[in-house]
């Protein structure tokens, strides 16, 4: 069977999963927080085989190449732009950290800010309803609302002439944030073999809140849409691979003895 056909077919894989990402990316360009994604190609190598079709294990033989394939699509982690939003309740990170949330099976999430609100039971949440696992109860009737920069929180309640802490955000930071799963809505999950580390605000790396600001999708459009024609350029000629090893297998079937 003619090798082209693969080649060119892991090449159309390859070139599909990295538009995918890149449509994603564009998708959620609004999207406060959101960490853009970027495809990482490997080279897929094959054994050599012999005449026999046995794999030749000499040391002094390497692999040879048979396309290519999209090894990860890890996130980019820099920071995006901090815009004034004028809403108390619209939280950002200046900084690595995250916030932790509880998620809806008792598990650690991790978040890099948006929009709060006080769910249901009272508690301090994102925009979806998922609590933050300092469980932060906002009493009712609470207004003036604030966060300060190392996430100690104040609100005026009734009957009380002046605002009073009601609670503390804390940081954490991640070891190697390529490990982190994303679990959509802004949130992403640990993996087993890595762990949270508090991390108090204002120090190294960890970084401050802000409050009435919302961070923006590190997403730049023009950079995407550069990327896109690449990656379109790229599916093409892979296609033509694929039409060329088709050309040559119809001149083979039409060979006459």
């Amino acid at each position: 069977m003619n090798g082209a056909f693969y080649i060119g077919a892991t090449g159309l894989d390859a070139q599909q999963r990295a538009l995918d990402t890149i449509a994603n990316n564009i998708a959620n360009i609004n999207t406060p927080a959101f960490k853009r994604s970027a495809a990482r190609f490997a080279d897929l190598m094959a054994t050599p085989r012999d005449r026999d079709d046995l794999p030749v294990t000499l040391s002094d033989r390497t692999g040879t190449l048979q396309g290519v394939t999209v090894q990860a699509t890890p996130h980019v982690w820099t920071q995006g732009e901090l815009r004034q939003t004028g809403n108390a309740m619209d939280l950002a990170i200046d900084g690595e950290g995250f916030v932790e949330l509880m998620g809806p099976s008792g598990q650690m999430l991790l978040w890099r800010g948006g929009t709060l609100k006080v769910n249901g039971d009272g508690y301090l949440a994102t925009a979806d309803g998922t609590p933050l696992r300092a469980m932060i109860a906002v009493p009712a009737g609470a207004t003036d609302l604030s966060i300060s920069r190392d996430g100690v929180l104040s609100a005026t309640v009734d009957g009380e002439t002046g605002a009073r802490e009601i609670g503390r955000i804390d940081l954490v930071t991640v070891r190697d944030s390529d490990q982190l799963i994303d679990r959509g809505a802004g949130t992403y999950e640990i993996a087993e073999d890595d762990q949270a580390q508090s991390a108090e605000p204002g120090s190294e790396g960890a970084g401050v809140f802000r409050q009435g600001v919302l961070e923006q999708a590190n997403v730049s459009l023009s950079d995407e849409m550069v990327t896109l024609l690449l990656l379109q350029r790229a599916y093409a000629a892979n296609a033509q691979v694929v039409q060329a090893g088709d050309q040559l297998m119809a001149l083979v079937n039409g060979l006459r003895r």
